[in-house]
């Protein structure tokens, strides 16, 4: 499943990332967001995601959090 589904303050863990923009993939590698990280989704906002990722939190689009495929921890 991907994260725009996944349960506000449940736990996933992330399968990978559907996207060809290399530039998105550095970017979300860069944020801790790679295969096999943990990952919550803390909020949800007008159509934007807040999400923490090791000790971070981060907001992410709904486009961007439908790229991430996650799987339940």
């Amino acid at each position: 499943m991907d994260l725009s589904v996944a349960e506000i303050g449940k736990e996933y863990i992330i399968q990978r990332i559907e996207t060809d923009d290399e530039e998105l993939n550095a970017f979300l590698f860069s944020l801790g967001c790679y295969s096999g990280e943990a990952i919550t989704v803390v909020s949800f906002r007008a159509g934007g995601y807040a999400v923490a990722i090791k000790d971070a939190r981060y907001n992410i689009d709904k486009d961007l959090a439908q790229a991430i495929i996650v799987e339940e921890k």
